[in-house]
């Protein structure tokens, strides 16, 4: 295997952008939410994607990957991550509630929208971290902009979407849902510059790069394939320069070569 840059395919979503920030272009007509990097046959089982929003995602929650073993769904679950790239003035992510709440409270909230008064929502600016566990009832506010590490599964359990004429999911999604408050240690604000650990396992390890490999991180990374995805500048992977707007594949991180001061995401399965 050789290190290269990924496929990417723009996903139209109804609170998705008519207009998306530099370096992509979305096609005219086109509402895209999404911008998959297509995992590689290495990776299968990890999706790194740019999110952008003009209204509210759906509250939602995902099981894991012993739930849908349970289940007998024959995929894994999803955990996830996000990192906030821009914001507009006043947005929010709602993550948890403010307080313990029951599967009774939980349906009757979703049925009468009440559920978005319940939910603890963050002000999010660029460089704020989260990582959302399975479980973990979350929406993702307007006028965001942020690139996701997950788990690739597309088990998504819709509990409450504004009115929207989508299905939900109240049975699967309350069967799941942890009614509790959001784990304050999930969330952080980045410095911006430097390199930092984001996260470490179990489904995955997450770091934050910066003009080169810290020796603790090439300790931890081992010799399989990685996900590189650069965020300011560019790096180069096997001989393919990647800048920002791209994720590549390098079969070690041996393979990622900076310039300068650069920084980008690289991720690895645990």
């Amino acid at each position: 295997m050789t290190g290269g840059k990924l496929p990417v395919r723009m996903v139209e979503k109804p609170w998705g952008r008519d207009t998306l920030p530099a370096p992509f272009e979305s096609p005219a007509g086109k509402r895209i939410g999404e911008i998959w990097f297509e995992p590689p046959p290495e990776l299968p089982q990890l999706l790194v994607k740019y999110i952008f929003t003009s209204e509210k995602l759906s509250v939602q929650v995902h099981p894991s990957d012993a739930q849908t073993a349970a289940a007998g769904l024959g995929k894994q679950g999803k955990e996830e991550c996000w990192l906030i790239i821009a914001a507009e003035p006043g947005a929010t992510i709602g993550i948890g509630f403010h307080r313990d709440i029951g599967a009774q409270e939980l349906r009757a909230a979703a049925l009468d929208g009440s559920i978005e008064a319940l939910m603890h929502w963050y002000p999010v600016a660029p460089g704020d971290f989260f990582i959302v566990p399975a479980n973990t009832v979350h929406a993702i506010g307007a006028g965001v902009s942020l690139i996701e590490t997950q788990q690739n599964s597309d088990i998504t359990y819709r509990l409450y979407d504004y009115g929207r004429p989508r299905a939900l999911h109240l049975d699967q999604g309350i069967a799941v849902a942890r009614g509790e408050p959001y784990a304050a240690a999930l969330h952080r604000r980045l410095a911006p510059q430097g390199s930092v650990n984001l996260v470490e396992g179990p489904i995955f390890r997450l770091d934050r790069l910066a003009g080169g490999v810290p020796p603790q991180v090439a300790r931890a990374y081992g010799s399989g394939p990685l996900l590189v995805v650069p965020l300011t500048g560019q790096v180069c992977v096997a001989a393919t320069s990647l800048v920002v707007g791209d994720c590549g594949i390098a079969s070690s991180l041996g393979e990622v070569e900076f310039f300068g001061d650069d920084c980008c995401l690289i991720v690895q399965p645990c």
